[in-house]
Formats: structure tokens, sequence, C-alpha cells
């Protein structure tokens, strides 16, 4: 248990240097070039989903059911996730429509929220399935608000980045269940995260 304290920890660190040190590459970007562009490209998708209130909650929310589930959904969820969602975002870019994206931005975040708050342990297929359907109206999100002058490899590379290490901090949460009141505390935010999706969902937020 100790290690995966440490790894967690490890994961929030991480998290803070790159969010310390992305400024300095935005400011470097500015040459022009390719490597401006990339440099430009890649700050936008990682920025993206983390200004994103409504992204940021029901990506939490992967990482953190993953961890409730346990192995192997800790780390299989976080990676569908990611995965379907640079799909979702291709359909986006090449202007396939999807309807009611937004609604089913923040329904991710009201059924995962749910899901954690009542303790539901799902087959892991299932789980992986629901992750999955969430994170194509999220990457859709991404791909038709993809900056014109963006590098879109970069600006890819860059939301997919942001969205692991979103999945990591609802992990690190999620390793609570090992400890004290730990289920309880991870169910409150289960409930904290569905309540904040109906917020998006009608508007509140």
């Amino acid at each position: 248990m100790k290690s995966k304290v440490n790894l967690a920890g490890g994961a929030l660190i991480l998290l803070c240097c790159i969010g310390y040190a992305l400024p300095a590459l935005a400011h470097s970007g500015h040459g022009g070039g390719f490597g401006g562009e990339f440099g430009g490209g890649f700050i936008s998708g990682f920025f993206h989903p983390i200004f994103g209130w409504d992204h940021v909650v029901a990506m939490v929310a992967v990482g953190l059911w993953g961890a409730f589930l346990g192995a192997p959904a800790i780390w299989i969820l976080p990676v569908v996730f990611p995965m379907v969602m640079a799909f979702g975002g291709a359909l986006g870019v090449l202007g396939v429509p999807i309807p009611a994206v937004e609604t089913g931005i923040a329904a991710s975040a009201v059924v995962l929220g749910v899901l954690i708050a009542l303790a539901v342990r799902a087959p892991l297929w299932m789980a992986a399935i629901i992750v999955g359907a969430f994170a194509i109206f999220h990457g859709h999100a991404h791909g038709t608000e993809l900056p014109s002058a963006a590098n879109p490899i970069a600006y890819s590379i860059g939301f997919v980045i942001a969205t692991g290490l979103l999945h990591l901090c609802g992990v690190a949460f999620g390793l609570l269940v090992g400890r004290p009141l730990g289920v309880a505390a991870v169910r409150t935010g289960g409930a904290a995260i569905a309540a904040a999706g109906v917020g998006f969902l009608f508007g509140f937020i």
C-alpha cells in the first residue's frame, strides 16, 4: 500500500511540474515555424480539457472508478478512455456530426459519479464500454474545437496527455479505498461528481 501511495504522490507532483513548465514552452513557441506551431498546438490541446470543468470532472471520475474497481480496471479504464477519445476527436476534425455532444459530456459525470457513489462493481467489459461511450463525446468536443492554426498532431498529443494526468488524479484519490474510511470518502467524491454533472446538464455550473 505504501508503494501505491508513493506512486500516487509522484503522479500528482508530475502534474504540478508539467503545469508549471508549460507556460515557458508556450512562450518559447512564439518564434514561428514548425516548432512554434507544435508548441502552440500542444499547449492548446493540453489546457483544453483542464480549463473545461465538465471534462475535468468526468476524467477524474474515470480514474476514480477504475481505482475503486481495482486491478486490472485501475489501468485499463484510463487507457481505454484516451484511446476512444482520440477516435472521437478524429470524428470531430472530419466534421462527422454527433448529436447532443454537450449533453453526453455532462451525462458522463452524472453516470460515472452515480456508479462510484453507489459502489457499483461492474464487470470490466461493461465498465470499458461505459467509459468508451462517453469518451467519444469528449473527444468529439476536442476535435471540433481544434484551433485552425494549431498543429493537429501536437494538439491531439496535448489533450491526450492532459486526460491521462487527470485520470491519474482520480486514481490517486481512489487509492484511499484501502485506508480507514476510504470507501466512504470515495463514494462521497462520486456523489459530488454526480452533483456537478447535474449542474452541467442543467446549466447551473
